[in-house]
C-alpha cells in the first residue's frame, strides 16, 4: 500500500485468512514466472530479491495475536497480492514478447520494484508500530461513515493510516486528523505516539502540495500544544519546515513560521535552525511575508537572537537592518515588539553589534517605538544597551531624556526598570545629571521605591542615588514627601532586600537636612541601622551615628 497514489484496492468479501492464502499461493507463481525471464535480467534480479522476502514478511504478520481482527493486516494483504498479480502479468508479458517498448517495459518493472518495496515497508510498519495489539481497527469505510467508534480508537486509526497506506489514504486520515485535533486536542495527544510524528514528518516533503498544507497544519498544532517538542525535532521536522518557510505555499509558510517560532523557544533548537541554515529563509519572510507569517518570523529571529554564539551569524544575514525596518513598518504591533526585543538581545555584550544598529539608524526606530501609549520594556534595553556607543550629546539631540521620562510614567513595570537602569547608565556626568534632574524624572523614581518587586526597587534606588549626588537634585528629591519614608522602607535588612545599599547612601546625603533626619528618625531609620551595622552594611555605622547625635542635640535643646 505504498504511496503510488494509485487506485484503491476492491475490498472483496473473504476473511484475512483467505487473503493470507491468496498472497502465499500468488507469491510462489510469482517467483517461478520471475525466473523463466530472460529480458531484463538485472531488473528482474532485484524484483526477485524483494519477491522471495514477501513469505517471511507474510508469516511474521499472520503470525500476530491480533491478525484476524485488524482491518489493516486484511487490507495490507489486498495490496500485496494486486502487487503480485502484476508481478505475474509482467513475468507474462517478458517471456511472450508481447511489451510495447523496451524503455516502457523498463519504467513498468521499476514501477513495479517500488511497489514491493512499499508493500514490504508496511508490512513491516504494521508490526514494529504496535497498532495491531492497541485497537481492532474498522475498514476504511467504517471510519467515514459509523459513529459509533470511540473517539479514542478512531484516532489510534487515523494515526495509523498515517504510516501504513497509499497516498489517498492517508490524504483522508490527516482531514480527519486536523478536524479530531479541532474538535479535542487533548484527545489526540494522549495517543500520540513518536512512530506517528515520524510518518508526520515524512509527509512533509510528500508531492502532494495539498498534504504537504493539512500536514505542516497538524504540525504547527502539535509545536503549538507545548507536548511534542522533542519528539518533532529529533524526528527531523527542522529541514522540511525550513523548506516549506523557503519555497512552500502561503498556508505552508504561515503555519511552517509559526511552528519554528514554538520550537525556536529552546535553545538547543534555535542552534539547530541555524544550523540548518534557517535564518534566511525566516529573514525574507519578515521582509515579504503576510502579517502572520511576518509576526511568527520576527518572534522566531527574537528567540535565535537569545543564543549568544549565533548573534554573529543572524548579523551576516542582514537581521539588523530588517529588524530595523520591522521597527518602523511591522504589520503588527508583535512583529515591532519581537523587532524590539531582538536588538535588545543582539546589543547586549557584542560592541561590534552595537556600532552596527547605531549606524542603521536602530536608535531613532527605537525611540519612535516608545513614542506609543504603552511603550515596552525591549525597546528600552536596547537603548539602555547602546548608550555607551554613543556619545551623550547624539543621545540627547534624538530626545532620549523626555522618551524615558514616558516610559517612567506610562510604560509597563519592566520598562520603568529598564528606563532606570538607563538612567543611571546615562548619568555619567553632572551636567548630564543635572539634565535629567530636570527633566521631571525624580518623582517619578521616588515613586518606583514602593514596587513590589525586589530587583525594580534596587534599580530605582541606584537612580536615585546617582542623580543625588549634585546639590540641585538632592533639592528635589527632598521635596518629595514620599523619598524619605521610601528609602527608610529599603533599610529593611533581610536578604531579599538588595536596595538596602543605596538606599543608606541616599539617605546619608540627605542626611544634611534637619528636616530629613528628624523624617528618618521617626520613621524608624535608627532600629533598621543598628541591624544593618551589625551586619556590617558600608555606611550603615555612619549615618546610624549621624541620626543618633541628632536625636541627643534635639533632647538637649528641649532641656
Amino acid at each position: 500500500m505504498g504511496e503510488d497514489g494509485g487506485t484503491d484496492v476492491l475490498v472483496e468479501p473473504e476473511s484475512t485468512e483467505e487473503w493470507l492464502s491468496r498472497a502465499q499461493e500468488l507469491v510462489l507463481v510469482a517467483l517461478d514466472k520471475a525466473r523463466e525471464v530472460k529480458d531484463f535480467p538485472g531488473r528482474w534480479k532485484m524484483i526477485i530479491s524483494k519477491l522471495v522476502q514477501v513469505p517471511s514478511c507474510l508469516s511474521d504478520l499472520s503470525s500476530h495475536p491480533c491478525f484476524s481482527k485488524n482491518a489493516l493486516c486484511k487490507e495490507q494483504l489486498q495490496s500485496v497480492s494486486k502487487t503480485l498479480n502484476e508481478a505475474i502479468e509482467q513475468a507474462e508479458l517478458c517471456m511472450q514478447e508481447k511489451y510495447v517498448g523496451k524503455l516502457r517495459m523498463q519504467s513498468d518493472l521499476d514501477a513495479l520494484s517500488g511497489k514491493l518495496d512499499l508493500n514490504l515497508r508496511d508490512c513491516g510498519l504494521l508490526i514494529k508500530t504496535g497498532v495491531l495489539g492497541e485497537v481492532r481497527l474498522p475498514s476504511s469505510s467504517a471510519i467515514a461513515s459509523s459513529s459509533s467508534v470511540e473517539p479514542e480508537s478512531n484516532i489510534r486509526v487515523l494515526l495509523a493510516r498515517l504510516q501504513i497506506g497509499h497516498l489517498e489514504a492517508k490524504h483522508k486520515a490527516l482531514d480527519s486528523l486536523v478536524e479530531a485535533m479541532r474538535e479535542n486536542e487533548k484527545n489526540v495527544l494522549g495517543v500520540l505516539r513518536r512512530s506517528n510524528i515520524a510518518a508526520l514528518v515524512q509527509l512533509l516533503t510528500a508531492t502532494s502540495l495539498r498534504i504537504r498544507e493539512k500536514t505542516v497544519t497538524v504540525i504547527c498544532s502539535l509545536a503549538e500544544s507545548g507536548s511534542c517538542e522533542n519528539w518533532l525535532v529529533s524526528e527531523g521536522v527542522l529541514p522540511p519546515l525550513i523548506r516549506l518557510v523557503e519555497s512552500g505555499s502561503a498556508v505552508g509558510k504561515e503555519k511552517a513560521a509559526i511552528s519554528l517560532q514554538r520550537l525556536s523557544m529552546s535553545p538547543d533548537t534555535a542552534r539547530s535552525i541555524v544550523g540548518h541554515g534557517g535564518v534566511r529563509p525566516v529573514i525574507e519572510i519578515c521582509r515579504t511575508g503576510d502579517s502572520v507569517s511576518q509576526a511568527a518570523a520576527a518572534c522566531t529571529l527574537k528567540n535565535l537572537s537569545a543564543v549568544p554564539e549565533v548573534r554573529q551569524n543572524l548579523a551576516e544575514e542582514g537581521i539588523i537592518n530588517v529588524m530595523i525596518n520591522l521597527l518602523d513598518c511591522g504589520l503588527l504591533l508583535g512583529s515591532k515588539e519581537y523587532a524590539a526585543e531582538c536588538l535588545q538581545n543582539l546589543t547586549l555584550s557584542n560592541e561590534n553589534l552595537k556600532r552596527s544598529v547605531v549606524s542603521e539608524g536602530g536608535i531613532r526606530s527605537l525611540l519612535a517605538y516608545l513614542d506609543g501609549p504603552l511603550p515596552q520594556e525591549s525597546a528600552v534595553g536596547a537603548l539602555r544597551n547602546l548608550i555607551s556607543s554613543v556619545s551623550v550629546d547624539v543621545l540627547v539631540s534624538l530626545g532620549l531624556i523626555p522618551r524615558l521620562v514616558h516610559v517612567l510614567r506610562s510604560g509597563s513595570l519592566g520598562a520603568q526598570q529598564a528606563a532606570a537602569s538607563a538612567i543611571c547608565k546615562l548619568c555619567s556626568s553632572s551636567e548630564m545629571k543635572k539634565s535629567v534632574g530636570e527633566s521631571g524624572c525624580i518623582p517619578l523614581l521616588v515613586k518606583m521605591l514602593e514596587a513590589k518587586t525586589d530587583v525594580v526597587r534596587e534599580v530605582a534606588a541606584q537612580a536615585v542615588l546617582s542623580l543625588a549626588t549634585i546639590s540641585q537634585n538632592r533639592r528635589e528629591v527632598k521635596k518629595d514627601d514620599k523619598s524619605v519614608p521610601n528609602l527608610v522602607q529599603l533599610l529593611d535588612p533581610s536578604p531579599q532586600n538588595t536596595a538596602k545599599k543605596y538606599a543608606i547612601s541616599c539617605l546619608g546625603l540627605l542626611s544634611s537636612s534637619k528636616k530629613c533626619k528628624k523624617l528618618m528618625v521617626s520613621y524608624g531609620a535608627i532600629g533598621y541601622l543598628k541591624k544593618l551595622s551589625e551586619m556590617d552594611i558600608p555606611g550603615a555605622k555612619k549615618l546610624l551615628e549621624r541620626l543618633e547625635r541628632g536625636k541627643l542635640r534635639s533632647l538637649f535643646n528641649r532641656k
